[in-house]
């Protein structure tokens, strides 16, 4: 298919960032280099990113925080004949007044109300309070000339609709995953990991906490912290424990191994979207235990903790191996509606649908 396609992004699974989000704009891009679209990323740059790299047979385009206002350049040098942002963003607006005569989409991966912002804004940088704060109504402007409108879960189509005053409902483009030919050979041994940041808003200390009160588990936790102080005191606090591993970010095959191994993933997260971390561990037959449902997924699939008690779900999946059954249908659920072929099959027949191609 002769079609070229950019990716708006805010991180990208690469140079030091970690984020669900990313994870999912980077599978996406590199299924999509697969079926033959040429493809180009836009994103704030990480840790040790040129201005422009080769990534998957992407090519990203990586900018200084500074010069975002600046970045509309990049888009015209770009010259996609369709901008699909993951996720509402600066770069949406920027996309849009630069190159208008062009397609432009965006999948909502994440849409928060002004409460739940009020909740998070303690573990952002001031210059996120002033960004909503100052480019809310452009944004809302940005979800009127778009040419389509998704969302990555069902359940966040009424928020999107209402949180962006949108007429008609969002669409559903989900979020791809690798999928095993068949769930994995689980260790004998009663095994849960944490896979995320251990930044304040993951409260991953919650999860480390679980390894002093269930000394018979093993307790992996995939993840580090942004700042490295805290980093340093978690793992001294938590470390030393023999029930515990951490590892430090992983990913491919070492992830995988860590994912085929475990019995139940866990989340501590104050806010949630859909995370990507659910799609990956169902992928391997995980349970969840989780503070947040999206899509009724940890009620389904694991144990939804309501009431903040994460030891109660943690015995219910451990007793009579019901992370077992759980952890299956999680499987089959994300195969039937997240398997990355399927999933990539989606966004081709939009982006058809968008160029009459």
């Amino acid at each position: 298919m002769d079609l070229s396609l950019c990716l708006v992004a805010t991180e990208l699974f690469e140079w030091g960032r970690h984020g669900g989000i990313g994870m999912a704009t980077r599978t996406i891009g590199a299924a999509l280099v697969d079926r033959g679209l040429d493809v180009s990323v836009v994103v704030p740059q990480g840790a040790g990113q040129a201005p422009v790299e080769e990534l998957d047979g992407m090519t990203v385009y990586g900018f200084p925080l500074w010069r975002y206002p600046l970045t509309g350049s990049i888009y015209r040098r770009v010259d996609a004949d369709i901008y699909h942002s993951e996720g509402l963003s600066w770069g949406s607006v920027l996309a849009l007044n630069s190159m208008p005569e062009r397609r432009h989409i965006v999948t909502f991966q994440n849409p928060r109300t002004k409460e739940e912002w009020g909740a998070l804004y303690r573990f952002y940088p001031m210059r996120r309070r002033l960004f909503n704060a100052l480019y809310w109504g452009q944004l809302m402007e940005a979800v009127r000339r778009m040419d389509a409108v998704y969302c990555q879960s069902r359940d966040m189509i009424p928020k999107a609709k209402e949180l962006y005053n949108i007429a008609e409902d969002p669409g559903f483009l989900p979020n791809p995953v690798d999928v095993p030919a068949m769930i994995p050979r689980k260790s004998g041994e009663p095994t849960v990991c944490f896979l995320g940041r251990f930044d304040g808003e993951k409260r991953p200390e919650l999860f480390l906490e679980l390894t002093e009160r269930f000394p018979g588990v093993r307790f992996v936790a995939m993840g580090r912290a942004n700042d490295e102080s805290l980093d340093r005191a978690l793992r001294r606090k938590y470390g030393g424990s023999t029930n515990v591993e951490m590892p430090g970010f992983i990913s491919g095959e070492r992830k995988n191994q860590v994912l085929e191994e475990a019995w139940i993933l866990v989340n501590t997260s104050v806010s949630e979207g859909f995370p990507v971390s659910f799609l990956e561990a169902a992928a391997h037959g995980c349970a969840i235990l989780s503070p947040h449902d999206p899509e009724c997924f940890a009620s389904r699939f694991g144990y939804y903790v309501e009431d903040g008690d994460l030891d109660a779900g943690l015995r219910f999946l451990l007793d009579s191996n019901r992370w077992k059954l759980k952890g299956e249908e999680g499987y089959a659920y994300v195969s039937e509606f997240h398997e990355k072929g399927r999933v990539v099959d989606s966004h081709m027949a939009v982006y058809e649908e968008l160029t009459g191609a």
